[in-house]
Order: structure tokens, then C-alpha cells, then sequence
């Protein structure tokens, strides 16, 4: 019986061992590209690449609240005051 437990926890091990291992192409001739392909993979990363230099720096801040804020940095408040319970008045 241990030994047939032991068997079962050894196997539950190896299943997530298993699937960490790399994806291993064992037929490379039928997932390869050819030479079309890879031509047109490059000038689609060249187009890619160009269209990334288009694209303009942002030089203005882009916060939406930025007008409404103080510039100065805002003051730290004093201690507060211990809460007395709400219900009672002080008289």
C-alpha cells in the first residue's frame, strides 16, 4: 500500500514539472517558415519599427488635474484630536 501511495504522490508531483518544460517542436519541417515568410515577418517588423520613430515625444504634462492643484506641496496637518464618543455633549 505504501508503496502504491507513493507511486500516486510521485506522479501527482511530475505533472506540474512536466508542463514547465519547454515546448519541444519534434517535427521542425512542418512548423519551419520559408523563405516568403520570412521575408515578409522582416519588412513587417521594419514597417513596425519606423512606425514606433513616428510617434511624438509627449512634452506637456497629461494630468488632467494639474490646474487645480496648489503648486506648493501640501502642509502637514496637526495631530488630531482624540474623539470623544459621539452621542455625548460636553456642557
Amino acid at each position: 500500500m505504501r508503496i502504491l501511495s507513493a507511486a500516486a504522490v510521485i506522479v501527482l508531483l511530475t505533472g506540474p514539472a512536466y508542463a514547465q518544460t519547454p515546448n519541444v517542436n519534434l517535427m521542425p519541417e512542418i512548423a519551419s517558415k520559408t523563405p516568403e515568410e520570412k521575408e515578409a515577418e522582416a519588412a513587417r517588423d521594419k514597417a513596425y519599427k519606423e512606425s514606433l520613430k513616428k510617434i511624438p515625444d509627449a512634452k506637456a504634462s497629461t494630468d488632467p488635474w494639474g490646474s487645480v492643484r496648489s503648486v506648493d506641496a501640501p502642509k502637514t496637518s496637526a495631530p488630531a484630536k482624540p474623539r470623544t464618543k459621539t452621542g455625548s455633549t460636553a456642557n
